[in-house]
């Protein structure tokens, strides 16, 4: 698995607590897919201060959010999710620590991509079907 996108975040060094991956992050460091093309990242506000300073903002209105890009848009930081209804502290405060980095529990993804419901979203909740990964309590 290509590592360049975990690399470039801890480039940023941000506070510890106060972020977690999100999206297919969480399925790419556990090999669970081959690789995530960007990284979403739920912040707090902590963070958001900072990276909406530091990066390049932009409201995205179809998902009603705002976000700070790096990396040519590659690593991407929100304080709230634009599909389906999630507790961003939450997901932030039960990250689990993965070489050194957060990443939002598989079960919450699970519950993501099911609202999602893409193409893509069901190929990854295929290939998490197929892992030896555990699920925890899905939602």
């Amino acid at each position: 698995m290509d590592r360049t996108l975990f690399d470039q975040l801890r480039q940023l060094r941000l506070p510890p607590n106060g972020y977690a991956i999100f999206g297919s992050g969480p399925l790419a460091i556990r090999n669970i897919i081959p690789t995530s093309n960007d990284l979403d990242i739920l912040c707090n506000q902590k963070v958001w201060d900072i990276v909406s300073r530091d990066g390049v903002t932009e409201f995205l209105p179809e998902y009603d959010v705002t976000v700070a890009s790096f990396f040519d848009g590659n690593i991407t930081f929100g304080t709230k999710w634009g599909i389906g209804n999630f507790d961003i502290i939450e997901l932030i405060e039960t990250a689990e620590i993965i070489d050194s980095l957060p990443f939002v529990r598989l079960e919450h993804v699970v519950r993501y991509k099911t609202i999602r419901s893409s193409t893509k979203d069901l190929q990854h909740l295929n290939s998490l079907q197929g892992s030896s990964h555990s699920l925890g309590n899905v939602k």
